[in-house]
């Protein structure tokens, strides 16, 4: 699904580009941290590096903290006096947070050091991820990189991942938020950063371990790279079965939530009649959380092309295909009678085999065979966990895995931290949870950012108000909808659905100057497609003649 509301990240070095640099080891606030030892840090031209050169003044490159344990190489922020603001995820909670920071204004020199950490050196705007399947959009449009898009900004980036946290603002020990160190985070590198306000926008990853198989032979579709194995993986079958007399290529899609319904329309228009789409969901209907026009629109278009829909079914297990058991398991329970003559064409190709079970009494068990299997249900928030010694001030943390808030964003008993996005969990006037989606994290992230500048300069906090601008789903390279809340029972659907979903993000992406950059690309891909559309015209007509 898509909300009508996102935004994104990155940064250029605490140095300068292209410097080389030493900094020194801070004094840690618990006294642990006491030594100068050396970074020595290089910022190539596309992305970070951060490499510890081993050196100090003291102890031969290693501080001894306590029995078996070293102590950590330090982060250095470039000014001692302003305070200093550490963002955990480069998504649209993290980087939309980093970008309203950097448009405030900030009174009496107060404007704070932001560093954005995120353990990749791209952002990534995940509702155009299925455009890269359809070839709508290329890469560089939807994941710029952190640095082209902060090169402009104050905001430093830190290509690492998060290992755990270290806060010392529990609310009864150092409750003040005016004064102190907020806490410290320690990086998978080496690396820890001290922080007086910590944002968590780490996100969610794809939870694939509760059904047996999912983990080895599955592949969930939630980043660019994700996207970019998939695109691999359907060129390569494309390849193999071109102009060949062949099985269709099949591709099962796991859940029919928005993801789920997306990948399958755009996978179905990408394949046509080379391939078939089997699109599995446990409830016995498609995007059971949809707006009625929105669903209504999905169907008209699953419908009509090479998709199957397997309603009231959840995967049981997925394996690899075997030759003739499993047709003769296949047609025993009443599967694809196709399967095993299929397989006869394509041997040596790795085959999986999908157990499904009926959540429904009236349903028969069904076992279907794919050459490529895509999960999209199922998520887990990413929250770092916290030092042992901190044990009895632990985040309060939901079943789900978020991180509890306050109304204004805050870590409830933390005081310096806040969390947006998947990481978060905040409810509503009605006592629901907020949905994960891209329109939450973005508005979270613009509250955050004003939330942070509120506190440090001792003014009152917002209470986070979620609106409900609409949803969106694309369907296709020119075939989408999209149902604005504002208007009751409005859908856009087809080709003006997909220029409003189109123009919603394009109003939405990062920065100017990548908005700029996309803008001039997308407008000349128009014009190209304008003129292959008349010449296309004209040729038959005048065949015609």
């Amino acid at each position: 699904m898509v909300p009508l509301g996102l935004s994104a990240s990155a940064a250029v070095s605490p140095f300068g580009r292209g410097s080389k640099c030493w900094t020194k080891l801070f004094p840690g606030s618990s006294g642990r941290y006491a030594a100068n030892l050396m970074l020595f840090t290089t910022f190539p031209r596309k992305g970070f590096s951060v490499v510890a050169s081993g050196t100090t003044e003291s102890t031969g490159g290693i501080v001894q903290t306590s029995e078996g344990e070293t102590a950590m190489q330090s982060y250095k922020w470039p000014d001692k006096r302003k305070p200093r603001v550490c963002i955990l995820g480069g998504g649209f909670g993290g980087l939309y947070t980093a970008l309203r920071l950097e448009s405030l204004v900030w009174p009496n020199d107060k404007k704070p050091q932001v560093l954005l950490v995120d353990q990749s050196d791209h952002f990534v705007f995940k509702p155009m991820l299925y455009e890269l399947l359809s070839g709508e959009v290329e890469a560089w449009e939807i994941a710029p990189l952190f640095s082209d898009l902060l090169a402009n900004t104050s905001v430093q980036f830190f290509k690492d991942k998060v290992k755990l946290l270290h806060p010392s603002d529990h609310l009864g020990t150092n409750g003040s938020t005016r004064s102190g160190c907020g806490g410290i985070v320690h990086l998978e590198s080496g690396t820890v950063i001290e922080y007086d306000w910590l944002v968590l926008a780490l996100g969610a990853e794809a939870k694939l371990d509760f059904v047996s198989g999912a983990v080895d032979f599955a592949l969930p579709f939630s980043t660019l790279e994700d996207a970019c194995k998939v695109d691999r993986m359907l060129r390569k079958l494309e390849r193999e079965k071109f102009g060949k007399n062949s099985s269709p290529i099949r591709v099962a899609v796991v859940g029919c939530g928005y993801s789920g319904v997306e990948l399958a329309a755009t996978l179905s228009e990408r394949l046509k009649d080379t391939g078939i789409v089997q699109a599995i969901n446990a409830e016995k209907t498609i995007c059971p959380t949809a707006s009625p026009g929105n669903r209504e629109a999905a169907l008209k278009v699953l419908s009509s092309r090479n998709v199957q829909l397997f309603l009231g079914y959840f995967v049981r297990c997925i394996r690899k295909a075997g030759n003739f058991e499993d047709s003769e398991k296949q047609a025993a329970v009443g599967g694809d009678n196709d399967i095993g003559a299929e397989q006869n064409h394509d041997k040596d190709d790795d085959k999986f085999i999908l157990e499904l079970q009926s959540a429904e009494r009236d349903l028969e068990s069904q076992v279907l065979e794919a050459d490529i299997v895509l999960w999209t249900v199922g998520n887990k928030p990413v929250v770092p966990p916290l030092e042992p010694c901190d044990q009895p001030h632990l985040f309060p943390i939901n079943g789900r895995g978020q991180a509890e808030t306050d109304e204004t964003l805050r870590v409830k008993g933390h005081p310096r931290i806040f969390a947006v996005g998947d990481s978060a969990a905040l409810r509503d006037a009605s006592g629901r949870l907020l949905p994960a989606t891209a329109q939450v994290a973005f508005q979270q992230a613009d509250y955050a950012g004003w939330n942070i500048w509120a506190a440090i300069n001792d003014r009152p906090l917002l209470p986070f108000r979620f609106q409900n601008l609409g949803e969106m789903m694309v369907l296709g390279r020119n075939d989408a909808a999209l149902s604005p809340s504002f208007i009751d029972g409005l859908t856009l659907e087809g080709p003006i659905g997909h220029t409003a979903r189109k123009i919603v993000y394009f109003i939405r992406l990062p920065t100017d100057e990548h908005r700029l950059r996309v803008g001039i690309s997308w407008l000349t891909k128009t014009a190209i497609d304008s003129v292959a559309s008349l010449q296309s015209s004209l040729s038959k007509v005048l065949s015609g003649s």
